[in-house]
């Protein structure tokens, strides 16, 4: 592996971790830093951009990212953000603002940044729930500046139409939880709360919560970590998180909602990239009928359902990870 932050494309099979980068966002605060981890060469004009679900961070593509560099014969750049609030990314310091027209205009500046720094020629799109909604902004908002159009976006697990069922149940959750004396505690109690992600062994459960949390010790006053998690554990382990990321979900009235849903649809309808719907099939969050009618209209999306899954699919499991693969390369 190479010592500089700029991995060759003979390398790729060596690189088990990824690269930490920010990119200065804008907002009516004065500014915030978005964080995300890049796989693959850095000179690659081609781009596929990963993001995560509400209370999750660009850790949780690991698997996916480095499958997506093989299968290219390691001629891409994946790119996975932790979205403002999460990860390595700064807290906002108004929590009103932890909604997806602020997470849109960083994905534009940060596909801007990328830009600058080697022209794309292709880019891609993965969104997990959250980051599905964010990806209908920038697949279908014509005016946006994007350095290229979506060419190919997969929606896992979300749609234009949520079901208030799935925004009761994760709002009963985010950022109530405490702290934990272990990473193997915070990763229990987070299994409690997320066996819709289907089976996982203990082994891999734990690799996806280990980025999850961050020693208390470490946290400084915004909320960012000094370190990357995985320090000492005096003072136990927080989820990696602003609490107040809650605030704007539980806010949202059901007028609120059906208006939402009527402007996502609008986006659904615009969007022109290549398509396809992961779902778990016994999803709360994204129904069937909705999955269905995003098959025939707008970009007329391939529909693949995951069986015994839930909300959401983690691209974890090897059969799942190759649905995307094929789809982004065949």
């Amino acid at each position: 592996m190479r010592r500089d932050n700029y991995p060759h494309q003979d390398d790729f099979v060596f690189m088990t971790e990824p690269t930490l980068h920010h990119v200065a966002c804008d907002d009516a605060q004065g500014g915030h830093r978005m964080a995300y981890w890049q796989w693959g060469d850095a000179r690659s004009a081609n781009v596929v951009i990963c993001v995560h679900g509400l209370t999750r961070q660009g850790r949780d593509f690991d698997l996916l990212a480095q499958a997506i560099v093989a299968r290219a014969g390691g001629n891409v750049r994946v790119v996975c953000p932790d979205v403002v609030g999460r990860g390595r990314s700064d807290w906002l310091r108004d929590p009103a603002f932890y909604q997806v027209p602020v997470y849109a205009a960083d994905m534009v500046a940060l596909v801007a940044q990328l830009h600058r720094e080697q022209p794309i020629d292709t880019l891609d799109y993965i969104g997990t729930s959250m980051g599905g909604l964010i990806g209908f902004v920038l697949a279908g908002h014509k005016e946006l500046p994007l350095a290229r159009p979506i060419r190919r976006f997969v929606l896992n697990d979300v749609g234009p139409t949520i079901e208030p069922a799935a925004v009761q149940r994760i709002g009963a959750y985010v950022g109530k939880s405490g702290r934990y004396e272990s990473v193997q505690a915070a990763a229990d109690a987070m299994w409690a709360l997320s066996t819709t992600f289907g089976p996982h062994t203990p082994e891999q459960w734990l690799a996806l919560s280990r980025h999850m949390v961050v020693p208390a010790s470490q946290r400084t006053a915004d909320g960012s970590a000094k370190v990357e998690a995985g320090g000492s554990e005096d003072g136990g382990w927080l989820l990696h998180y602003d609490p107040a990321i809650g605030v704007a979900l539980r806010a949202i009235t059901p007028e609120a909602a059906a208006q939402g849903g009527a402007i996502m649809w609008s986006l659904y309808d615009a969007i022109e990239a290549r398509t396809l719907i992961t779902r778990g099939a016994v999803s709360d969050l994204l129904s069937r009928e909705t999955a269905q009618a995003m098959t025939q209209r707008g970009p007329h999306a391939a529909l693949v359902e995951f069986e015994g899954i839930g909300h959401a699919p983690t691209f974890v499991d090897p059969a799942q990870i190759a649905v995307v693969t094929n789809f982004l390369f065949d």
